[in-house]
């Protein structure tokens, strides 16, 4: 008949209230050792059973630490990010104004720098506000130019207070323009479309002969007929075809010189309007320093 012999549960089970006993008993003498013994002890634990608890614990502290300085990397790096799209925002501004006050100085008594405000209220999109008004000369029916890498027209003087002016833009239903081809042989009226969305608005030359085609890229320029705008400033640049009448007329697709939700900035054209030329010599420096 085989031996009976303890499960190694119940073995395991006697001998943990004996080995907690030891522990205890141990404790108790090295709690009256000298404070010198207490240290041997003590470094003895930590370099053999508690080494393992010790190492990962350093390496637990050690991971926290890293992942506080990758959270505060991070917010340094988004604070960086952020200060230099803030930078960058200012170097356009910084460089739309010195175009702008560089045709101011070729005619000073033609063009009045100004900083534009648009309202933010329902129907008043395709309006704006200038910090300038009468006392400084600007008048109703003075159009409105801007230079974002070429001279481009944005609109024109509505109302005039003596401090303030309100002008409307080429997107708003109102605005027409007499236009015509940089080389002064087809003449239209330039005239907004609205799109679903603002962004999708666009000018539409209307009224060309039949007879004549634009093509693609040809610039579109105010003609100074009518006597609203002067003669000679950029409205856009030919896209495609439009539509047709019959015979007898055409209408084409204009991508706009300035678009009119990146304005910040602008020049009022004052006086009698843009000298002859001026508008030409400037274009032509510009394309001479950058080629």
């Amino acid at each position: 008949m085989a031996k009976y012999t303890d499960s190694p549960e119940e073995g395991r089970g006697r001998r943990d209230p004996t080995v907690a006993v030891a522990f205890l008993l141990f404790s108790i003498v090295v709690l009256y050792l000298p404070s010198g013994i207490q240290n041997q002890v003590a470094a003895g634990f930590r370099a053999t059973l508690l080494r393992p608890f010790i190492v990962t614990q350093e390496g637990l502290a050690q991971a926290a630490r890293r992942a506080e300085d990758a959270g505060r990397l991070q917010a340094q790096l988004d604070s960086l990010a952020t200060m230099l799209a803030g930078q960058a925002h200012l170097v356009e501004e910084s460089r739309r104004l010195h175009e702008l006050l560089e045709l101011r100085e070729r005619a000073p008594e033609t063009f009045l720098p100004a900083s534009v405000i648009r309202p933010g209220t329902v129907g008043s999109e395709s309006m704006f506000l200038l910090d300038v008004g009468s006392e400084v000369g600007v008048r109703v029916g003075d159009p409105v130019i801007m230079r974002d890498g070429r001279i481009g027209l944005v609109g024109v003087i509505q109302q005039v207070r003596r401090g303030s002016a309100i002008g409307l833009d080429w997107s708003h239903p109102e605005f027409r323009a007499s236009a015509m081809t940089a080389d002064g042989n087809v003449f239209g009226i330039v005239e907004p479309r609205r799109g679903t969305f603002r962004e999708e608005d666009r000018l539409l030359l209307n009224g060309t002969p039949y007879y004549e085609r634009l093509d693609p890229g040809t610039q579109i320029l105010t003609s100074g007929l009518g006597g609203v705008y002067p003669r000679g400033i950029p409205i856009g640049v030919v896209e495609e075809l439009a539509e047709q009448e019959g015979r007898w007329r055409k209408a084409y697709w204009l991508r706009p010189s300035v678009e009119t939700g990146s304005v910040t900035h602008v020049l009022v054209v004052l006086g009698d309007g843009i000298p002859e030329g001026i508008l030409e010599l400037f274009e032509e420096g510009e394309e001479e320093g950058s080629s």
